[in-house]
């Protein structure tokens, strides 16, 4: 009888499986994440858009309205002072912090005594939460024991109203977005100047330039990638501002420092208003993706040539 014929075993050292096997091995490392996605991220935009175009309060029935939220928010005068109010207000957090930041880090980029005993204490007020920050700076603005008003007194300045005037209620909420978040640039600008090269700076002193000089055409063109870095960061942050601003004033005086933030959040659990809530999520998005390209197209120009 003729031996049937064995198909030949495998070389020694060849990888056990197929290639088929192989992949099925991988996919079961991204079903997992994958899972985890749609269910924390796609799901509830999904839903959300679901929701924008349905008229539901709570304790109602859903009713399918089409476009009618966002003609709506479109109509609606208290949604575009929100708007407005969230754009002047992330101008000035963004603007201001990142100037007194590169200010700050050329200072501590220097070398004097006391400096990382000094460095520390001007980050500090990175460390606390918004929250608490809120609660301290909402004694400080109070007109009549605020210390606010008291050091004014002692320069002779006549007393400030802050918080409680819809003149200046968005800039003295900027106020405590400067002290907040000013270190963080700091750090941000500090990184930039440490990674900087020194021979650029020797040929500028050789060349007999000035401070200035070498501030404007080596300085600043080596951090500005650093800078606008700083800059997406504290828009985003500024953009989703929520806690600092409910907690010291809830969006008054009336409605004059009520953000998109706060506005969102009256609607929907104040006014219970969920459909016409998530339409103003939706705004909300696309205005953040917009900012965020146009800040990662600026990004893209500031690379290091």
């Amino acid at each position: 009888m003729v031996a049937q014929a064995r198909a030949p075993s495998a070389a020694p050292g060849a990888p056990a499986g197929t290639a088929i096997d192989r992949r099925r091995q991988y996919y079961r490392f991204i079903y997992p994440a994958l899972a985890i996605i749609l269910a924390v991220i796609v799901f509830p935009w999904l839903f959300t858009l679901y929701m924008s175009v349905h008229e539901w309060k709570v304790g109602s029935a859903r009713e399918f309205v089409g476009f009618d939220n966002y003609l709506k928010l479109a109509a609606d005068q208290r949604f575009r002072e929100s708007v407005g109010h969230t754009l002047y207000f992330t101008f000035l957090a963004v603007l201001l912090p990142l100037g007194f930041g590169t200010l700050a880090a050329l200072v501590f980029h220097r070398d004097f005594p006391l400096r990382g005993l000094l460095r520390t204490i001007f980050i500090l007020p990175m460390m606390a939460t918004p929250v608490a920050v809120a609660l301290v700076w909402t004694m400080m603005f109070h007109p009549q024991l605020g210390v606010l008003n008291y050091l004014l007194g002692l320069a002779g300045i006549p007393p400030h109203t802050w918080v409680y005037s819809p003149g200046t209620v968005i800039s003295s909420l900027v106020l405590v977005e400067i002290w907040h978040w000013t270190p963080l640039v700091m750090l941000i600008v500090l990184g930039g100047l440490a990674a900087a090269p020194t021979e650029p700076y020797e040929s500028a002193v050789i060349d007999g330039a000035s401070r200035f000089q070498m501030f404007r055409y080596i300085t600043l063109p080596l951090i500005m990638p650093f800078i606008v870095v700083a800059a997406v960061i504290r828009t985003i942050d500024a953009l989703k501002t929520f806690d600092t601003i409910y907690v010291i004033t809830q969006g008054g005086p009336g409605t004059s420092s009520e953000t998109i933030n706060i506005f969102l959040y009256l609607q929907a659990f104040a006014f219970y208003n969920i459909g016409y809530a998530s339409a103003v999520v939706v705004v909300f998005f696309v205005l953040v993706v917009m900012l965020s390209l146009l800040l990662l197209y600026l990004r893209q120009r500031a690379k290091w040539t």
